[in-house]
């Protein structure tokens, strides 16, 4: 089987997970394979909470990217690999796993997906989702503080520190690799439409 695996890149509070999701919905679940690279962060569990905290989540190194290399290499010749779950509110690794079977579609989604060229060149379709700074601080400062319990001033002072500066030195640079750039991500139907029809078409 000819397996297409799309990688959907872009920004903190780009909408790449709305992207992904209308992706899953459209062309059907049980036809695709997801494989998020936020799921793959190493474990901090040895570090002390306060340091946890203060880690780069922004930077390559944050990501267990050999794992996520393997599991897609994997996935693609038609072997099914156990996903790690990540916990976002203790920064560490569950003993828990999530069986990902191989599907038709391999679809992959972060941040850094296009920065890594190991991950690049495994990818059949690469998409960067690019909405304005503005718009996805907002997002990003609602969702840490819902999902993850974050404070105002905790969510303020990691972008400044660490989200900004990566994404200006990782993320954005990225761009230039995507085959099609989706501007204001999950809101823009026209692209997603186009995008789905595409796949379809790949699939036969």
């Amino acid at each position: 089987m000819n397996r297409i695996t799309i990688g959907v890149a872009g920004g903190t509070g780009s909408g790449k997970t709305t992207v992904a999701d209308r992706i899953l919905a459209q062309v059907g679940e049980e036809r695709i394979a997801y494989l998020p690279h936020d799921a793959y962060y190493k474990d901090l569990s040895h570090l002390p909470p306060n340091l946890r905290a203060r880690h780069n989540f922004d930077h390559p190194d944050s990501l267990d990217n050999e794992l996520f290399v393997e599991h897609l290499r994997q996935l693609k010749a038609g072997k099914a690999i156990e996903r790690p779950v990540y916990d976002f509110t203790t920064h560490s690794r569950s003993s828990q796993t999530v069986t990902v079977l191989p599907s038709p579609v391999i679809l992959v989604e972060g941040i850094l997906l296009l920065a890594l060229p190991e991950i690049r060149d495994l990818m059949d379709v690469k998409i960067f989702v690019d909405t304005d700074a503005d718009i996805r601080f907002i997002r990003r400062l609602r969702r840490d503080i819902k999902e993850r319990g974050r404070t105002v001033d905790s969510v303020v002072e990691q972008y400044l520190t660490t989200v900004r500066p990566m994404h200006l030195e990782f993320v954005e640079p990225s761009k230039r690799y995507a085959d099609v750039i989706i501007p204001e991500g999950g809101f823009n139907t026209v692209a997603l439409g186009m995008m789905v029809a595409r796949i379809q078409e790949m699939l036969g």
